[in-house]
Formats: C-alpha cells, structure tokens, sequence
C-alpha cells in the first residue's frame, strides 16, 4: 500500500473536521474524483452530517430560488423588448383594430356593445376608444358591477368611476354573487365591470365589421366550415337528460 501524500493527508484531516469536498477543495487544488476515492472510507460525525446535510438542503432552495429569480429577469427583458417593437403613438388604424380585436374577445355578440372585465387597463383602454372612435364621452356611458358579498360595493363603485370617468350615478344595480358552493370564495380585487353604450347596435356592427376585414382572406375558414356544415345540424340534448344518464 503506498504511502499516503501530504495533500490525501491534509484532505482526510480536512473530511474529518466535517469539511464538504467543495470546501475541502477550496483549501487543496485537487480533482472531485480523486477526493472522492480518498475519503470514500471517512465516516463522518452524526453532527457534521447533519450541518452537511443542512448546508445541501440551502443550496437546493438556494437553486431554485436563482432559477426563479433568473427566468423573472428574463421575461422581464422579453417583454422589454417587445415594448420597444411598438412604434407610439399608434396610428389610427393600429388603434382601431386593437380596439375592435379586444371587443371581439371581450364584448357582447347580441344586443348593445357591452365590454365586460375585470382588468383596469383594458376597460380603461376601451373607454377611451369608445370615446375616439364614436365621440361617445364617459359620462353618456353605463356600468355595473358584478362582486362578492364581501366587497365594499360604494368604494368600487368609486374606483371605477374615476378610472373610467363614469359618473357614479350612471351605474346601474351591482350583481353580488351569492356565498354557495358553486361560487368560488376568492373575489377579485375591484369586481368586473360591464361597460355598455347605449343605443350602440349599428357600433356593434361596425365593429365587427373592422374585425371582418382584416379576417376576410381567412378562405381556407370559409372552406372548412362548408365542408363541416353538418357540424351545425346537431340537435341540443336538456340538461336534466344529461345528469340522468350520468353513471
């Protein structure tokens, strides 16, 4: 057996004083591997395992809290960058589009135009381009709120109303969901809120009109729906049919 070296000596005396291989190597320049077969037969104390496992259990949060704080740093840049994209102010062609395409999304398909959320920059958004793109002013618009029994009805009204410039006596009957099992407990924060423009059906139409145009050269939609039109022939079933068939 060959004698041991001064470095495989000072990495036991090292290994025995509770030292991790990466400390041990901080002290000695030597290889993971080589300490590995050097201390593979050290048998650490119970209270050195113990920080030693301590200090490994920190470094795993540790990871992941830099992986985290890592991939926040980098969808920040990612939307940094996608801000700079966007040449501002927007024509008012963009304008109008962006507009139209969030009512699409977010407003009513039937009846007047109604624009229903809960994000304050979209209803605040969507004011405006009311207002731009139909000289309908705040004050000629109506609101209502949908909210949780727990919410202080007059406050949100408030926040909406100078957000949005809707007078408070333009808000109409609050919906307060009822506390049951088939509502979830968490509430949003300022409740959603529907904006409507009265008298607005033909702006309804216009609308969808823009969203239209910029949609038409989807043909191959078109095809595919004449093809599938049979799709459309399917007959409803009642509801209480379908819970009576249920296993």
């Amino acid at each position: 057996m060959k004698p041991l070296t001064e470095l495989q000596k000072k990495a036991i005396k090292l290994r025995k004083r509770g030292l991790s291989y990466s400390e041990i190597r901080k002290q000695i320049n030597v290889a993971k591997s080589s300490l590995s077969l050097w201390l593979k037969h050290i048998e650490l104390k119970p209270e050195h395992k113990a920080r030693l496992y301590t200090k490994h259990i920190q470094f795993l949060n540790l990871g992941a809290q830099s992986q985290k704080e890592r991939r926040a740093r980098e969808v920040t840049e990612i939307i940094k960058n996608a801000e700079e994209e966007i040449k501002s102010p927007l024509s008012i062609d963009a304008y109008r589009l962006m507009g139209a395409a969030l009512y699409w999304a977010e407003g009513s398909k039937n009846g007047l135009c109604q624009v229903t959320n809960s994000d304050p920059r979209l209803i605040c958004f969507m004011v405006k381009w009311i207002e731009k793109m139909f000289s309908m002013p705040p004050k000629n618009l109506k609101a209502r709120l949908n909210i949780y029994p727990q919410q202080n009805e007059k406050q949100i009204k408030k926040f909406w109303s100078e957000l949005t410039g809707i007078p408070l006596e333009r808000f109409g009957k609050s919906f307060v969901k009822p506390l049951s099992k088939g509502y979830k407990k968490n509430n949003l924060y300022y409740g959603t809120i529907k904006i409507e423009i009265p008298k607005s059906i033909n702006m309804k139409h216009r609308i969808f009109g823009w969203v239209n145009a910029v949609l038409k050269e989807s043909v191959e939609v078109s095809l595919a729906e004449r093809r599938w039109q049979f799709l459309k022939t399917t007959r409803s079933i009642p509801v209480n049919l379908i819970k009576n068939t249920r296993p």
